[in-house]
């Protein structure tokens, strides 16, 4: 079980970084490493379809794959988005919170967040 929710979890970390860097791959990469990631094809299914070997398939992914860590490593683009995603989570939970209270705090908290959302940037 803990092996299959590792397995989701990198399959979801490859699909953001494919929506993020894939056009810097070559149409061949994008069409192949699309139908593993996203298509959720096997490797011996892109292999039959494309006629290649499945080894060849492999190969692409796992380079598809290290490319993509590069460009995250060196950009940041998709850690960059997270924060700011769960930083205006934080701000939609403050403004669901708020029920008439102390508004001075919630708006001083708010801006706060926003203005590590504008140095983000």
């Amino acid at each position: 079980m803990i092996t299959q929710v590792i397995n989701v979890n990198e399959i979801l970390e490859q699909a953001l970084l494919f929506d993020f860097y894939g056009e810097l791959l070559t149409d061949h990469q994008k069409e192949i490493y699309g139908q593993f990631i996203q298509e959720d094809l096997s490797l011996g299914e892109i292999a039959r379809e494309k006629g290649i070997s499945r080894q060849g398939v492999h190969d692409l992914v796992k380079r598809c794959s290290q490319t993509l860590n590069a460009y995250e490593t060196k950009l940041h683009l998709v850690e960059r988005f997270m924060s700011i995603r769960n930083k205006v989570r934080q701000i939609d939970e403050l403004l669901e919170e708020y029920s008439g209270g102390d508004e001075s705090e919630v708006i001083g908290r708010i801006r706060r967040i926003s203005g590590e959302i504008i140095e983000e940037l």
